[in-house]
């Protein structure tokens, strides 16, 4: 009984060398000025959000979509704001679930003057720290599975 909880126990820390990282779906949406507003939607893994849905908000009217759209197969989407209304414009990029919202100033002197985040869109990768913890919790809970199969039954 001691060598099967021995194998018991090996086996299960031979699994967590061929087990993957888990990845969860964030997204990351980049922009660029020129006369238009280019936008950049992607997942954290780099995988574009391709046909996701857009919709922008107007500084005027925040309320009310002031346009809709989807990104191309690549995630990118161009608008172009209309110049009577500076102020801050809000989009939204949504899709299956997985979204961000990016305000993006746009004043009368310069076309876009600074952009800000609702939310953190890219989430930090898996630190050291954390995947040791993991794998030290997963030997640990074999070691005691092990030990509580192995135990004599009186």
């Amino acid at each position: 009984m001691a060598r099967f909880a021995i194998g018991l126990g090996l086996g299960g820390i031979g699994l967590l060398g061929a087990a993957r990282a888990a990845e969860a779906h964030g997204v990351s949406i980049d922009y660029h000025s020129q006369l238009a507003i280019e936008l950049q939607a992607t997942f954290d893994s780099g995988e574009p959000m391709a046909n996701a849905q857009v919709t922008i908000y107007a500084p005027k009217d925040p309320a009310r979509a002031w346009k809709t759209g989807t990104t191309d197969d690549s995630g990118q989407f161009v608008f172009i704001p209309d110049a009577e209304q500076s102020g801050q414009w809000t989009v939204s990029v949504r899709q299956a679930g997985h979204g961000d919202i990016v305000h993006i100033e746009i004043n009368e002197a310069s076309n876009v003057t600074s952009a800000a985040s609702s939310a953190t869109a890219n989430a930090d990768r898996v630190t050291v720290t954390q995947r040791v913890l993991a794998v030290a919790s997963v030997v640990w809970g074999c070691i005691g599975t092990a030990l509580y199969f192995s135990r004599k039954t009186s």
